[in-house]
């Protein structure tokens, strides 16, 4: 990947995402002083963006020894361990970090934590498309009932869902909407099945917030999203309405590849923050190929959100008279982009809404220039491989 060259500060290199020279950057700094904490704790997590798990640990482990106070890298070390299902090793850098809820969620976890039963590959229909795609999964061995999918998200329940599977909270701790606090409540449910697979032991929260779903239909009962997605080789194929799920081995990887190639589907890196947030190559107008979100469930089920700033920088004229306000905290202006799209995957006048902040690039370090929601996806099919960590787009 080539974008706009920023100075050879491996700092701004990782800003900006050009995360593999960032990574040789602070290797250099490394050479001449090994225990930089700095250097070391970047250098982990640029590793776990990619689910390279042994670099992620040796860099982080070294980065917490030599800075003791860096919370942000003690939750990065412990994903480490959550994105392998070693949850009984995240817990103490969880506590560490001072994250006490998911701390007593992982270790209340008995048996093999999200254990995959069944069949080797499932497809599942989705049920509805807007505003966002559905599915019927099974909580429990209870009749199938009504999942929402978001990309964006963890394993979420309704307090409904959750007191008819028996759920015990096993901690709670404080999340928001756009319109509200919410109150989140932490535990594990046996048994989560999709089709003719089976999940068993999966951690899951549960909340009372509305979820996403049509005028005057009913709410979906939860959310299934990437930390079930990274469990499996995992296709959202929109265009031809169905959630297709194969076990991460070689011989499903090696069928799928060859499937893509047949298909000549567009294949792009990928990256996982924040726990379940992935990424990858995008452009807005032109504007790119830079770093892009790929959170489906974006509110409003807008094709691409952005800031001012990329906004501005894309040539985009933002439309200042009609603000969409999510909340007095949330003022966003809508645009169109003549042209938006994952390498060769691309849309043309594209409706997408800039902000006045973007406070999840704060959080994960670095910028993206936008994301990409479900409504750009509903002419292809995109594949999220989390253990080649390649994102895959095929037009239908």
């Amino acid at each position: 990947m080539s974008f706009a060259a920023p100075g050879k500060n491996p700092d701004e290199l990782f800003k900006a995402g050009e995360f593999k020279k960032a990574d040789r950057g602070y290797a250099q700094i490394l050479k001449k002083d090994p225990d930089n904490a700095r250097a070391n704790a970047q250098r982990g997590y640029i590793a776990l963006l990619s689910n390279r798990f042994a670099e992620a640990e040796k860099f982080l482990t070294k980065a917490v020894g030599l800075a003791p106070d860096d919370r942000f890298s003690k939750e990065q070390l412990a994903d480490v361990f959550v994105r392998q299902d070693q949850l009984s090793r995240a817990v103490p850098w969880l506590r560490a970090a001072g994250v006490e809820p998911y701390a007593k969620q992982y270790e209340s976890v008995t048996g093999i934590p999200n254990e995959v039963r069944g069949a080797q590959s499932t497809r599942v229909p989705f049920t509805t498309l807007n505003p966002g795609p559905t599915i019927q999964a099974s909580v429990n061995g209870a009749e199938p009932v009504t999942f929402g999918l978001d990309t964006g998200a963890p394993l979420a329940f309704t307090m409904e869902t959750a007191e008819k599977a028996g759920l015990r909270a096993v901690a709670t701790s404080k999340g928001r909407t756009s319109e509200e606090v919410i109150t989140i409540y932490h535990g594990v449910v046996g048994s989560l099945r999709m089709g003719g697979i089976e999940l068993r032991n999966v951690p899951v929260v549960w909340h009372d917030a509305e979820m996403p779903h049509p005028l005057g239909a009913a709410q979906p009962k939860g959310i299934i999203g990437t930390t079930i997605f990274y469990h499996f080789l995992t296709t959202l194929d929109f265009a031809n309405q169905a959630l297709i799920l194969r076990r991460k081995t070689e011989a499903q990887r090696r069928k799928f590849r060859a499937e893509a190639e047949r298909a000549r589907a567009e294949r792009l890196p990928l990256w996982l923050a924040d726990t379940h947030i992935p990424y990858t190559l995008g452009s807005v107008n032109g504007h790119g190929p830079r770093v892009v979100g790929l959170d489906t469930g974006a509110e409003g089920a807008i094709q691409v959100g952005t800031d001012e700033k990329t906004a501005k920088l894309a040539g985009l004229r933002i439309d200042y008279d009609r603000p969409v306000t999510f909340s007095a905290m949330d003022k966003t202006y809508p645009f169109v982009a003549p042209t938006a799209g994952l390498g060769r995957a691309v849309s043309r006048n594209v409706y997408g809404l800039a902000s006045q902040d973007s406070a999840l690039n704060n959080r994960v370090g670095f910028e993206t220039i936008g994301n990409f929601s479900q409504e750009f996806f509903k002419a292809f099919a995109v594949t999220f491989d989390y253990a080649g960590m390649n994102l895959y787009i095929a037009h239908k």
